[in-house]
């Protein structure tokens, strides 16, 4: 399913909502706009005209067609509002509006606002798929909070959904490249790649994509694996058979959940390296969001593995962020921990691990982390400067 950014202005503080109004004396008008990349300043005397200051250089803002801003009625009266619209700013780009003004006996009144831009514009906007894990079915709420913030996301199903298999039996990369060329060809998305976000199976699956589909721009992994485990992978001629599992190593807490971080085979044993995924052949940067206390995956040691194929080949491509307290279920920031839980097609709970202040912490971090991310290797520059 698709989420487009929509509309919006969101103020740094709660007080702010509503909007930042002006007025000018009698007879007064805006004079000129001072902005520079975090602060807009405009004063109210006289007639003139608008300027734009980044660093020490001063533009004409009718020649930039980055940014601009608007008032509007350009003179007013006292008792008339100035309504001020900036535009053309990139997403979450925090700004400080000032006004100054001097009346008829010199006195200075000044008046200031923070806001942090939210709104989106026409497009093009960087695209992402995002993919969940063994739960099967469409999750959206995920790639919703996404696009609020500026991104086009094709929340992904691959199996448990309308026609799709109600099992996994394997994961056929065709299917995802046949998104990732829908997702391309749609007119509101930036070009010339797109980023994956991926969690637990999905995140092996985002990695795989990483490494064959150059269309992969960027890629953030939460708490997956390095390796094809449980059901094949299929990309054309390419058969990837998975890593054997081992059921006795599976363990039980003391409420009767089931822990598998140890249950997966071992991706760096010799027998296993034809499973080992071909991270060195990825296009793109990949960002491992890690939980040290996931008891699904042992999630760290496959981000390990990675980085260290990587490094091995010469690239710097990877980054891991490893989060103490965190489980396997990081979420977007404010969701409540799930420590253990019901899953399809088991027989008792499954245990995801994690304490509550750890993994809050670690969703809030890794929230902001994500978005840094993908805006910095997708987000083309919207200016010549």
């Amino acid at each position: 399913m698709w989420d487009l950014p929509g509309p919006g202005l969101e103020p740094v503080s709660p007080a702010l909502a509503g909007g930042f109004l002006t007025t000018a004396s009698p007879g007064k008008s805006l004079e000129r706009c001072f902005l520079t990349q975090r602060i807009f300043l405009w004063d109210l005397l006289g007639g003139g005209s608008a300027v734009m200051k980044v660093g020490n250089t001063t533009w004409s803002l009718c020649r930039l067609p980055m940014f601009q801003l608007t008032a509007t009625p350009a003179s007013a009266l006292a008792d008339e509002p100035v309504h001020i619209r900036v535009t053309g700013l990139p997403p979450l780009q925090t700004v400080t509006l000032m006004a100054s003004m001097k009346d008829e006996k010199g006195n200075l009144y000044q008046s200031r606002a923070f806001y942090r831009a939210s709104k989106a514009g026409a497009g093009p906007f960087p695209g992402l798929i995002d993919l969940f894990g063994g739960i099967g079915g469409l999750v959206e709420y995920r790639a919703s909070l996404l696009a609020a913030h500026g991104f086009a996301v094709l929340a992904l199903a691959y199996f448990a959904y309308a026609d799709l298999p109600k099992q996994l039996q394997e994961v056929d990369l065709e299917y995802f490249e046949e998104a990732t060329n829908l997702l391309l060809a749609h007119p509101k998305i930036q070009k010339p790649g797109i980023g994956v976000i991926s969690v637990s199976k999905g995140a092996e699956i985002g990695l795989a994509m990483a490494c064959y589909l150059k269309e992969v721009a960027a890629t953030v992994c939460i708490n997956g694996c390095n390796a094809i485990f449980e059901f094949p992978l299929k990309y054309r001629d390419l058969v990837i058979t998975p890593i054997p599992s081992l059921p006795e190593r599976m363990e039980f807490n003391i409420m009767g959940a089931l822990c598998l971080r140890h249950y997966k085979g071992n991706p760096r044993d010799a027998l296993n390296q034809h499973s080992v995924l071909p991270i060195e052949k990825a296009q793109g940067p990949i960002l491992f969001i890690i939980g040290e206390d996931d008891e699904c995956f042992n999630s760290r040691e496959y981000a390990e593995q990675a980085l260290d194929q990587l490094r091995r080949h010469g690239r710097s491509s990877g980054r891991m962020l490893l989060y103490p307290g965190a489980g396997h279920l990081i979420e977007p920031p404010y969701l409540p921990l799930c420590y253990a839980s019901w899953s399809r097609g088991l027989f008792c709970p499954l245990l995801w691990g994690g304490d509550p202040v750890g993994h809050a912490a670690a969703q809030e971090h890794a929230w902001g982390e994500i978005q840094k991310f993908f805006r910095q290797h997708l987000v083309q520059s919207r200016s010549t400067l």
